[in-house]
């Protein structure tokens, strides 16, 4: 199948294709595959969900266990999206995206994708801090402290191939299960109710936000993107039966992984509800409470042991893995690659910054809220990875005959509704509940997160409906009645010497071309002109050495080569940055007396979000500008 997305970095370029599963068959093949899933998984037990889990079962015993296992299947189904997507288009979601989206939107995508990953990192630098504290009486402020140095882990386990870090990972993953399996035979909980509780009620309105809660956390965005460029660490066979064979093993890496962390949810529920709902304490919801009331009401110091153990290893894990998809938003994103150990490095310290304010100036007992905030920044980017991703791979243009069917296209938008709404509905109750503590201060708020929070709300609708008004656009270019012009002849030809000609590596660039040299011949000079608009073009301008800006160098250097071959006099100039200020800059340099750019037909709801590039250059150059557009077939 032919690739026809955008040149780019390969996503996770030092493991990309590391691992050979093509020479191997049965279960050998099936082992080749697995790992991805496990690595993902983690993200499903981190600390951040432990504390909705442990509220839900001392609350109201085993009645919840079937959110969990809802939540399960929802996170089963879009996993397998993702994967899917990073085997048949070789691209992780963030790449997607930036093939897909204007420069400006895939930069508030990568800021709002950022964000998610920091938040996430606090909650797992909070769980290690409490785990080491309850496991050697450390205080919470030396262990966030010691989070900082395992920056330097995941550059140890790089140095030794992907294979070493899915090992390390599965062995924490392993860890968390055998934890909480002896804690369920220490509990022994009572396998009648824990079968009712796979029946779906809700005993009252309290329970309803508990499981909004555990279904608002069950998703993070960052395995998203995660889970569609770890699939590409394996090398596969490209043909059709090979890519089907992809999917086929991968939905088996995730269906498996995903089902131990169900296990490891449940067990958390499962633990409280036979030991605090059965002693009649209701209340316990915080991991520091868990921890010490399960010593006393188990009888045995193993209990509160095993649990501080797995709660270091949950974040341990996770924080492995939120590297890793730090790593892949901002090279997908942006093309940009900075050293790992500097990425992880920001990354830790804007965990931790919180960490260390909410800790010195309000005291250790508000680390639960801070977890509670993580969250609510978490559900806020959710949407903006999950409707791009259903949308990515629905595209039948672009996945072929892998485009996924109406049914799972149906219960995928279905699981989105579901999830953006209860995380809305929580974003929205929590940001009440600011402006009503604010009191008169409130008007800061105002002027701050609900601003965000509705430009926010706009961009996720403007990605949700985006696909569809571009179909729009191309049903009416197709229905629309032309007219035709009269021919008009013994017009005297204009004489133009140097042609500049827009280069954007589209469909329209041989209509660009052929009307240039319609215009000048063999007798003019032409300039081939592309610029690079990534967000690190705009910052480094021609400093950037990256591979995309090597890369448009060297497709530019195909159609000079084919001009040179045809007899025309041409040369070439990459810019970099904005196009609306380095194309008419480039042009007066070349003393071009005429310039040829390619229209796409943006609308009025288009120029509004992205500019117009055509307009703005148009003005700026003193020369006449002809703009090519590409006519569609009317049955296209």
């Amino acid at each position: 199948m032919m690739n026809t997305d955008v040149i780019q970095r390969k996503s996770l370029s030092e493991v990309n294709a590391t691992i050979d599963s093509t020479h191997r068959k049965g279960w050998r093949k099936l082992l080749a595959f697995l790992g991805p899933a496990y690595l993902v998984s983690v993200g499903y037990m981190d600390p951040g969900n432990w504390a909705t889990d442990i509220a839900g079962g001392s609350r109201f015993g085993y009645a919840l266990i079937w959110v969990l296992l809802m939540s399960n299947f929802m996170a089963l189904l879009l996993q397998s999206l993702s994967a899917r997507l990073g085997v048949v288009r070789q691209l992780d979601l963030a790449q997607a995206s930036r093939s897909t989206y204007h420069p400006a939107v895939n930069f508030t995508l990568w800021i709002l994708a950022e964000v998610a990953i920091a938040a996430c990192d606090l909650a797992e630098v909070l769980g290690m801090a409490i785990g080491l504290k309850l496991l050697f009486g450390l205080p919470l402020v030396w262990g966030v402290s010691i989070t900082v140095l395992d920056t330097l882990l995941l550059l140890i386990l790089q140095s030794y191939g992907m294979r070493k870090i899915e090992v390390f990972i599965i062995t924490l993953v392993a860890i968390i299960g055998v934890s909480f399996l002896v804690e369920m035979l220490l509990a022994r909980p009572s396998v009648s109710e824990i079968a009712r509780g796979l029946v779906p009620s809700l005993p009252n309105n309290d329970a309803l936000y508990i499981a909004i809660g555990i279904i608002g956390a069950t998703v993070m965005p960052h395995n998203l993107y995660l889970h569609s460029s770890l699939v590409q660490t394996r090398r596969i066979d490209q043909t059709e039966k090979g890519l089907w064979s992809a999917i086929k093993y991968n939905f088996i890496d995730s269906a498996i992984a995903l089902n131990a962390a169900f296990f490891v949810n449940s067990a958390i529920l499962i633990l409280a509800a036979s030991t605090f709902f059965r002693a009649g304490m209701y209340e316990v919801a915080d991991i520091e409470d868990a921890y010490k009331f399960l010593s006393p009401l188990l009888g045995t110091d193993w209990a509160s042991m095993l649990f501080g153990i797995a709660l270091i290893a949950a974040g341990q894990s996770s924080t492995i893995t939120g590297t890793l998809a730090g790593q892949i938003v901002m090279e997908g994103y942006l093309n940009l690659r900075i050293a790992a150990w500097l990425r992880r490095l920001i990354t830790r310290l804007i965990a931790i910054t919180p960490a260390y304010l909410v800790i010195i100036f309000y005291g250790e007992e508000e680390t639960g809220a801070l977890l509670v905030l993580s969250q609510v920044i978490l559900s806020l980017q959710l949407g903006f990875a999950i409707i791009p991703l259903i949308h990515f791979t629905s595209d039948k243009e672009k996945m072929g005959t892998f485009a996924i069917g109406p049914l799972m296209r149906t219960a995928a938008w279905i699981i989105a509704l579901i999830i953006v709404s209860l995380n809305v509905k929580l974003v929205y109750e929590e940001v009440s509940g600011w402006l009503d503590a604010a009191g008169s201060n409130a008007w800061m708020l105002w002027i701050t997160i609900i601003p965000i929070c509705l430009g926010a709300l706009g961009l996720l609708l403007f990605i949700t409906v985006k696909p569809y008004l571009e179909k729009r656009q191309k049903e009416k270019e197709t229905t629309v009645p032309h007219g035709t012009a009269a021919r008009l002849q013994d017009l005297e030809k204009p004489v133009y010497r140097k042609i500049a000609i827009c280069i954007d590596f589209s469909s329209i660039d041989a209509l660009a071309i052929r009307s240039a040299v319609a215009q000048g011949g063999k007798d003019a000079s032409y300039l081939l002109v592309h610029v690079v608009e990534t967000a690190g073009a705009m910052v480094y301008g021609s400093d950037i050495d990256d591979r995309e800006s090597a890369k448009d160098k060297d497709a530019l250097g195909l159609y000079l080569q084919q001009l040179k071959d045809l007899g025309f006099h041409a040369e070439l100039q990459v810019g970099f940055g904005n196009p609306r200020r380095v194309i008419p800059k480039i042009v007066k340099g070349f003393e071009a007396d005429l310039l040829v750019m390619g229209a796409h037909g943006h609308t009025f709801f288009k120029d509004l979000i992205f500019g117009t590039t055509l307009n703005t250059v148009r003005h700026r150059v003193n020369i006449p500008v002809l703009i090519t557009k590409e006519q569609k077939d009317k049955g296209s």
